[in-house]
C-alpha cells in the first residue's frame, strides 16, 4: 500500500498541494513559535525573558496544533470525497479497506513530512524575527539569542505527521460509515460544546473588573460556542435555505444546490464560523481592555503586553490558516463541478448564469457563517464588556467586525467566482464527457 500511495502522489501530485500547502503552514507555524522554548531554555536567558517565551510558545502552539489538525482534515475531506469513485474502483478490484486506508494514510504523511521539511527554512527566520519582535516591544531582554533547536524540530514534524495520518484516517472512515451515526455523533459534540461555552461565558459575572483571568472565560466560552454552532453548520445551513426568499434563475439554482451540498459544505461553513467567532471576539475584548487600562492610567505590566501579542498573534495565524483552508477547498469543490457547470449550460444556462449561481452561493455561505460567528462573539463580548467597563457594548464601532466580514466574503466569493471562471474556459460538452 505504501508503494501504491507513493505512485499516487508521483501520477498525480496536483491533487495533493492542497494538502502539502497546509502542512507547510502549520509545521512552520509550530515550529516558529516552539522555537521560543529552545530560546528560553539557553544559559543565560533571564526569569522575566524566559517567561514571555514559554507563554507565547506555549499559548500559540497550541491553537497552531489545532488548526493544524483542522487545515490538514479539511482539505483531506475535499480529496477523499472526490476520489470516491477511485476508491471504489480499488475495492472492486479486491483492495480490503484497511488496505484502502492504508494507501490514503501513506499519502498524507509522505505529503505532511515533505511539506515539514520545506518549512524548516522559514521556521528559523520566522522565530528569529519573533524573538526580534519581543525585543524591540521591551518584553525580552537584548541580550537574549534566538535558537532554533530539537524542540521546535521534533514538535513541527511529529505533529504535522500525527495531524495528518488521524486526519486521513478519520477523512477515508467518514467517507466508509453511514450518515446516521455521523450524525448522531456530531450532534452529541455539538450540544456538548453549546452547554460548556454557556456555562463559560455566563460564569465571567463571577470576576471582578481587575481579576487577571477575566478575558479567558468569555473567549473560551465564544470559542466553544462557534464550535458548537460549526458542528451543527449542514442543519443550520438547511434551516436558513428554507427561509430563504431568493427568486430568479440564479436565486434558485443557489439554493436548490447548496440545499444538496450541504454536508459536503459543512466544512467551509465551520471555517466561516470559527474565523469570524475567535477573530472578532478577540480583537473587541483586547479592545476593551486596552480601553480600561488607558482610562484608569495603570501602567502597562510586561503580562499585559504578553497578553495583547498573544491576542493579536492567534487573530493573525487564524486569519492566514482559514484563508487557506477556505480558498483550498473552494478551489477543489469548484473544480470538481465541471460535470455540473457543463450540463447546466447544455441545458441553457449561459456562463454569466453560471457564474451569477456561484456568487449567491458564496454569499449565502458568507452570511450564514458570519451571522452564527458573530452571535458567538457577542455572547463573550458583552458579559466581558459589562464587567469590564460597566458598558454593554465595546466602543469600538462596526470597524473590526465591517474587516472581518470583508475577509470572509473576499476569501469565499472571490476564490468561487475566479475558479468558477477557470472551470468555465472549457466547453461544455468536453466538461461533461472529461468527468463521465
Amino acid at each position: 500500500m505504501f508503494m501504491l500511495a507513493m505512485r499516487s502522489i508521483r501520477q498525480r501530485p496536483g491533487r495533493f498541494l492542497a494538502t502539502l500547502l497546509a502542512a507547510f503552514l502549520g509545521a512552520g507555524i509550530i515550529m516558529t513559535f516552539n522555537s521560543l522554548y529552545d530560546t528560553a531554555g539557553r544559559p543565560g536567558v533571564d526569569p522575566v525573558s524566559a517567561d514571555t517565551l514559554t507563554t507565547s510558545a506555549s499559548v500559540v502552539g497550541g491553537y497552531g496544533t489545532l488548526l493544524v489538525f483542522f487545515a490538514v482534515a479539511s482539505t483531506l475531506t475535499v480529496n477523499v470525497r472526490q476520489r470516491a469513485g477511485e476508491l471504489e474502483l480499488l475495492r472492486c478490484s479486491g483492495a480490503t479497506p484497511g488496505q484502502i486506508r492504508r494507501m490514503v494514510v501513506g499519502e498524507a504523511v509522505a505529503v505532511a513530512l515533505i511539506g515539514a521539511v520545506l518549512a524548516i527554512g522559514p521556521a528559523m527566520l520566522g522565530g528569529r524575527a519573533l524573538v526580534g519582535a519581543f525585543q524591540d516591544s521591551g518584553q525580552v531582554a537584548q541580550s537574549v539569542d534566538p535558537s532554533f533547536g530539537a524542540v521546535a524540530l521534533m514538535s513541527g514534524v511529529d505533529i504535522t505527521l500525527v495531524a495528518a495520518a488521524g486526519a486521513a484516517f478519520l477523512a477515508v472512515r467518514r467517507a466508509t460509515r453511514g450518515r446516521r451515526q455521523r450524525g448522531r455523533a456530531r450532534t452529541v459534540f455539538a450540544y456538548a460544546a453549546l452547554g460548556l461555552g454557556a456555562v463559560s461565558v455566563m460564569s465571567t459575572f463571577a470576576f471582578s473588573a481587575t481579576d487577571e483571568a477575566l478575558m479567558a472565560t468569555p473567549a473560551y466560552g465564544a470559542i466553544l460556542l462557534s464550535v458548537g454552532f460549526a458542528l451543527l453548520a449542514p442543519r443550520l445551513l438547511t434551516g436558513v435555505l428554507d427561509r430563504l426568499p431568493l427568486t430568479g434563475a440564479s436565486g434558485w439554482l443557489a439554493v436548490r444546490n447548496l440545499r444538496r451540498r450541504a454536508e459536503h459544505l459543512s466544512g467551509i461553513l465551520m471555517s466561516l464560523i470559527l474565523f469570524t467567532a475567535v477573530s472578532v471576539a478577540t480583537l473587541y475584548m483586547q479592545g476593551v481592555e486596552s480601553d480600561a487600562v488607558r482610562a484608569s492610567g495603570a501602567v502597562r505590566t510586561v503580562e499585559a503586553k504578553n497578553l495583547q501579542t498573544l491576542n493579536l498573534t492567534v487573530v493573525g495565524i487564524i486569519v492566514v490558516f482559514v484563508c487557506v483552508m477556505l480558498v483550498n477547498s473552494l478551489y477543489a469543490a469548484t473544480t470538481y463541478r465541471g460535470r455540473e457547470f457543463g450540463q447546466q449550460r447544455l441545458a441553457g444556462a449561459t456562463p454569466g448564469q453560471v457564474l451569477g449561481t456561484v456568487g449567491v452561493e458564496g454569499l449565502v455561505l458568507t452570511a450564514v457563517g458570519v451571522f452564527f460567528g458573530t452571535v458567538a462573539a457577542l455572547a463573550g463580548i458583552v458579559p466581558f464588556t459589562v464587567v469590564r467597563s460597566d458598558s454593554v457594548l465595546p466602543h469600538q464601532g462596526l470597524g473590526i467586525w465591517l474587516a472581518v466580514v470583508s475577509i470572509a466574503a473576499a476569501a469565499t466569493v472571490g476564490t468561487s467566482l475566479a475558479t468558477a471562471h477557470r472551470v468555465l474556459r472549457t466547453r461544455a460538452v468536453e466538461a461533461v464527457g472529461l468527468a463521465a
